[in-house]
């Protein structure tokens, strides 16, 4: 006589649905919810609408624009970038195995000093190949910025006031002030010759010009003239920018990515 087990009734899995059914519309439509909060929550917050431990692609691109917030609050009207956001955006960029370059927007109006050439000297000692991109202006401290990344490129008509450094119209009353201030230009004006193809007898020139900007001195440069005096590498747009990204990209990786 044959011996067959007893069939077994099977039991939903907690929850109280199988493992097999397909989510509910509703699921659906908070999980899509909750990922568009979070975009909206970057783009805010950052002015990014991926950050880099969520970027899809292997190049990742970062727009510094407006006003460059340092260590004082600007007023909430002033469209600004706040480095206390760009730096561990930098930092996540340089722990990410996967991503491989930088490519940095510039439209600046400049902003605070010791922020900018902070910014300039993460991206400068970034292990990962960079490239800049200037549009619309790179103006002040921003022209540090441009010139910190491995290779540079600004559109025909982009600009870039070249100036000294100045303390929002105060007038300068003792002279440790004054010496305070030479030496944070001297700052600006080495770090720029090193990491540039330009004089930096050139570089005093164009900041102490006194011909060109009224009532004031130093240089406005358009594209053209930036590449001319070897300020800035190319002239060129996104498409340049992303081309020459990508070939040290895989100069430096030899064709191979990262695993």
């Amino acid at each position: 006589m044959a011996f067959f087990p007893r069939r077994q009734r099977l039991l939903p899995p907690v929850g109280g649905k199988q493992a097999d059914e397909p989510p509910k519309p509703e699921e659906t439509k908070e999980k899509e919810a909750t990922k568009e909060d979070g975009v909206l929550q970057n783009i805010e917050q950052l002015g990014q609408a991926t950050v880099p431990q969520l970027a899809d692609s292997n190049i990742h691109s970062m727009a510094i624009i407006g006003q460059i917030e340092g260590h004082i609050t600007l007023p909430p009207q002033n469209k600004t970038t706040k480095y206390e956001h760009i730096i561990p955006q930098l930092v996540a960029i340089e722990q990410n195995p996967k991503i491989y370059g930088l490519l940095v927007i510039l439209n600046t109006v400049g902003g605070d000093v010791e922020a900018g050439l902070a910014i300039a000297e993460m991206i400068d000692t970034l292990s990962k190949p960079t490239v800049s991109l200037v549009v619309g202006g790179g103006h002040s401290i921003g022209v540090p910025i441009a010139v910190s990344a491995d290779y540079s490129f600004i559109t025909e008509t982009a600009t870039m006031t070249i100036h000294p450094i100045r303390l929002s119209g105060l007038v300068i009353g003792v002279p440790q002030t004054y010496e305070y201030l030479d030496k944070m230009q001297d700052r600006v004006i080495k770090f720029v010759t090193r990491h540039s193809r330009i004089s930096e007898e050139k570089f005093r020139q164009l900041m102490f010009c006194t011909d060109q900007l009224a009532r004031d001195i130093g240089t406005v440069m358009v594209g053209r003239d930036a590449v001319r005096d070897g300020l800035i590498n190319e002239m060129g747009g996104l498409g340049q920018a992303f081309k020459k990204l990508q070939q040290l990209v895989d100069e430096r990786y030899n064709g191979e990515m990262k695993p």
